[in-house]
């Protein structure tokens, strides 16, 4: 049997550095690929003013999996400024390739999974009503519909006159918004469609029925945004009652469920949101878990097989130029797990995540954020351990 071809997207600032070590720890594993590096990320925007090269789609196109590192994405004026000189002229606008690659394979299933290791120094702490600690289990997986919603970049700074017409003819927009001047509207879209709400939902009710999750919550805001978030929980309450009656369906507000996730957290089981407030509540209990040094993530599109693998971390310019890299690669390890599970390499999976958990359960080493250190240059010096320490611990463990 050939081996399989793996796109390798290391993208911006740090991104390289904790996908290298991720490649290590699987072939150390047993994982027999070859890996074609594809070019994204800012560097590509500068000089080609495209982050996002055809190239590199075809590349996905043909192989199918993808793991990426990180990504930098800056605001429109500051990506006009480092854009080439020679390609200032030409109207172009830069647009996160991440959103893109999402966009262009319909990768709408996005899969954030919380959950604490046993021994993490960041995990997190409960005081109890006697004054003494609890630490309770965190094991949420967060289903985030990944194309549409606020990242669907519909949107305008001074209106065009169609759009500006078309929006006067909501009473609420004319009564809040007629008389100020079109040129110093900004404008953004939430648009939900029922085709993609319906796949997320289902992803994340067929996931809680196949590892035995108690309960679906839907994290929206339909008590004040009730179009769309209003549209997704009365979907999610038609298919639960038609096709999951096991399992309970919740429904929580994204303001009220970061105060609740600091409170009961063990009481949640799978999540499934909109594009912003999925983004908003995975960070919200990756913060319970670690950090993100531990959130990984799989986007992935089930009609085309299509798979994207990346940790929820930045590119973290600031420390992609230390002469000894101390980020926590295990987020990108994770996904890597997460990548394995999609092409069916369970037992090489549950392996990885094995020697990661005796790796932190053991305590011996631990990058700067896992020993709580400000993440600066010394941090090595001081005794945490490097990235690439990290990295040869878990192989160790294998």
């Amino acid at each position: 049997m050939s081996k399989r071809t793996i796109v390798a997207l290391p993208g911006d600032g740090i991104g390289k550095t904790v996908l290298d070590e991720a490649i290590r720890v699987l072939t150390a594993a047993g994982f027999e690929a070859d890996y074609v590096e594809g070019d994204i990320g800012w560097e590509f925007w500068c000089k080609e003013g495209d982050p996002l090269p055809q190239r590199t789609l075809d590349l996905l196109e043909k192989h199918k999996i993808g793991l990426f590192g990180a990504i930098t994405s800056k605001p429109k004026d500051e990506a006009f400024n480092e854009l080439s000189p020679e390609l200032q002229e030409k109207g172009l606008i830069y647009s996160s390739p991440i959103v893109g690659l999402r966009q262009h394979f319909g990768l709408d299933i996005c899969l954030r999974p919380c959950r604490t290791y046993k021994g993490n120094p960041l995990n997190f702490i409960r005081r109890s009503a006697n004054g003494s600690f609890d630490e309770p289990k965190v094991d949420v997986p967060i289903f985030r519909q990944n194309t549409e919603g606020l990242y669907g970049g519909v949107e305008w700074s001074n209106p065009p006159a169609q759009v500006h017409e078309a929006l006067m003819t909501h009473p609420k927009f004319k009564k809040n918004f007629g008389n100020v001047p079109v040129e110093e509207l900004s404008v953004s879209t939430r648009i939900f469609t029922k085709e993609a709400t319906e796949r997320i939902l289902r992803a994340a009710f067929d996931y809680a029925k196949k590892y035995n999750y108690k309960s679906v919550t839907v994290c929206e805001k339909p008590n004040v945004i009730r179009e769309t978030s209003g549209m997704m929980y009365k979907m999610a309450q038609q298919i639960q009652k038609t096709d999951y009656p096991e399992i309970q369906l919740w429904n929580t507000n994204i303001d009220a469920q970061m105060m609740w996730l600091t409170k009961n957290p063990e009481t949640y089981s799978v999540i499934v949101a909109g594009n912003m407030f999925g983004d908003i509540v995975s960070d919200g209990f990756a913060g319970l878990i670690g950090g993100l040094g531990f959130a990984c993530s799989a986007q992935f599109n089930p009609d085309t097989g299509i798979g994207l693998f990346e940790p929820t971390h930045g590119s973290a310019p600031k420390y992609a130029d230390y002469p000894v890299s101390i980020v926590n690669p295990i987020a990108m390890i994770e996904s890597s797990c997460m990548m394995l599970d999609y092409i069916d390499e369970n037992e090489i999976a549950a392996k990885m995540r094995k020697a990661v958990a005796e790796v932190i359960a053991e305590g011996k080493v631990r990058t700067y954020d896992m020993m709580k250190m400000i993440g600066k240059a010394d941090v090595v010096e001081k005794g945490a351990a490097s990235t690439k320490e990290m990295a040869d611990a878990i192989i160790a463990k294998l």
